[in-house]
């Protein structure tokens, strides 16, 4: 139950008044801190909170938009928090969980409505990709999927991606990060029935130009099925991962069919 329908089902039972009601729902828009806009209707609107993005912004600034979701019975995520920063926060709001791996920042408190089936694979080429491949996982599970990681499989011993083909083959999303020459996405595109996020890392020597090199291999990828976010954008993958995997019915992959063939 969403904190709107509590407020609706107090009302009716008569343990909320009609003022505590209105005062609820004036702040159902947003609700203005004067240095940022809170979004509280986007729940209602998309089936998850606002998400805060912590590089930029003070703990001042993140404790007092995170407060205001708390305080309408929002959960709560923030990405690309530093751990001094999240020290900051934590000590203010002690409720919040800091994944210093994805450099995120949870607070749950209305529980999200798990995905029985289908799980969203999350795939990185190398140890240095983890942090982006993380900020990924901690974005879906967040909205309520089931999350496989299996990092450390790049084309560079593609004999480790082959030895995990099997459990990969279960899977309903894939996100694959990767930085260098991006090539792993086209790779587990060709090799798994599901829609693969790509996402390119700034990870590389000199003439990965910051993970350029990456993103236009990914958007060069010749396997059907692979799209591409921004450089770094584990958070925008993770999410629309989880998006495509609630819509999708959240069904396990379909199993090939013996003697299948399509020949073109």
């Amino acid at each position: 139950m969403t904190r709107l329908e509590e407020i609706l089902t107090e009302f009716k039972d008569g343990s909320k008044s009609m003022p505590e009601v209105l005062e609820y729902l004036e702040k159902l828009p947003f609700e203005d801190l004067c240095f940022a806009k809170v979004d509280h209707h986007r729940r209602l609107r998309r089936g998850c909170s606002e998400v805060i993005y912590g590089e930029g912004k003070t703990a001042e600034q993140i404790v007092a938009i995170s407060q205001s979701m708390i305080n309408f019975g929002a959960n709560v995520l923030v990405t690309r928090v530093n751990p001094e920063k999240a020290s900051e926060i934590v000590a203010r709001i002690g409720d919040m969980v800091y994944h210093i791996e994805a450099r995120a920042l949870t607070l749950k408190q209305e529980e999200t409505s798990p995905i029985p089936e289908g799980t969203i694979h999350v795939i990185c080429a190398g140890s240095s990709d983890v942090p982006v491949a993380e900020e990924a996982a901690v974005t879906a599970e967040f909205m309520g999927n089931k999350v496989k990681r299996n990092f450390d499989i790049g084309v560079a011993g593609i004999h480790r991606l082959l030895n995990s083909l099997e459990e990969l083959r279960n899977g309903t999303v894939y996100v694959v990060v990767a930085g260098m020459e991006g090539a792993l996405p086209s790779v587990v595109g060709g090799l798994v029935r599901g829609p693969v996020i790509a996402v390119p890392t700034s990870v590389g020597y000199g003439a990965s130009f910051g993970g350029i090199a990456a993103l236009l291999g990914m958007l060069n990828s010749c396997s059907p099925g692979v799209s591409v976010v921004n450089i770094d954008n584990g958070f925008g993958a993770g999410y629309l991962a989880g998006i495509i995997n609630r819509q999708s019915g959240a069904g396990s992959a379909p199993k090939a069919q013996a003697g299948f063939s399509n020949c073109r």
